[in-house]
């Protein structure tokens, strides 16, 4: 039996906010070694990129009608990778190494890295991360929305998405709390942004979700085009900015390689507890 999709909306907006104000605290509790972070990139990388090409671009060819669905995709996929590039390239957002000592692996260097202002520096990183956050939650919003559009079946609609969400949400708020800390600011301004922060994604989320309705009567094309930007987003993300990362690195090659595969069979799997119905071919 299939479960409401807003009512699985609405549970996993809340997993999502919760994740990432604890992700946000985390700097307070545990600590992130070198290594540590780029295992976690690496998985969340793989699984990004798997969710974009196994769950999103099928959300979007299933909801895309006449000849020219794939194409219509494709170039809607493009502009989601486009825009993410830029905003990646304008804002520089995502800063994922929170640990300040060497661990034996460091094997590079990141000069801007260094010479940030930590200060004013978390202003970037929050208004990119931010955007990018909403972008998620377009994503989220539109899987659930065409899903509820296509032929019910069993299974957790939109879980592959949801989980590729939940997974990067920590490192993106701890980023925020990390450079924000190095700056000096004080505990309050650090919660109060983190709060901010998590509450963005389901807002997103509610918003397409809600709003779509109110465009048009047949707003199928909208959502598959939703659809298509969000997976061209989370492959850039993936590609141009976790994995080159990741990469740099000539130590624990095996590992992080390891995790990167194991991102993407997780994510695969994941689609045989999404309905069958939100697939090409099987409606």
């Amino acid at each position: 039996m299939t479960a409401s999709p807003t009512l699985l909306l609405f549970t996993y907006c809340i997993a999502i906010a919760g994740i990432s104000l604890l992700g946000g605290l985390l700097p307070n509790w545990v600590k992130m070694t070198h290594t540590r972070t780029q295992i976690v990139m690496s998985f969340v990388s793989g699984f990004m990129l798997s969710v974009a090409f196994y769950h999103l671009l099928p959300h979007s060819v299933a909801l895309s009608e006449g000849p020219g669905a794939m194409d219509f995709t494709v170039w809607w996929l493009m502009i989601g990778l486009i825009a993410m590039l830029l905003l990646l390239r304008l804002f520089h957002f995502h800063q994922h190494d929170f640990s300040h000592e060497e661990d034996g692996h460091h094997d590079h260097h990141h000069p801007a890295h260094d010479t940030l202002d930590h200060r004013t520096s978390w202003v970037g990183i929050a208004l990119g991360l931010g955007l990018h956050t909403l972008i998620d939650g377009v994503a989220l919003g539109a899987v659930m929305q065409g899903g509820a559009a296509l032929p019910s079946g069993s299974g957790l609609m939109g879980v592959g998405v949801f989980l590729a969400i939940l997974l990067h949400k920590p490192l993106d708020a701890m980023s925020i709390s990390t450079i924000m800390a190095v700056g000096g600011w004080s505990k309050g301004a650090r919660a109060t942004t983190n709060l901010l922060f998590a509450l963005m994604c389901p807002l997103g989320a509610l918003l397409f979700y809600f709003g779509i309705n109110l465009l048009a009567d047949d707003h199928s094309q909208v959502v598959a085009g939703a659809l298509a930007i969000s997976a061209g987003a989370f492959i850039c993300i993936a590609l141009s900015d976790l994995l080159p990362e990741v990469h740099f690195h000539s130590h624990d090659r095996l590992i992080l390689t390891l995790a990167f595969l194991l991102g993407i069979v997780l994510a695969y799997s994941v689609g045989s507890v999404e309905p069958a119905s939100i697939h090409p071919g099987s409606h």
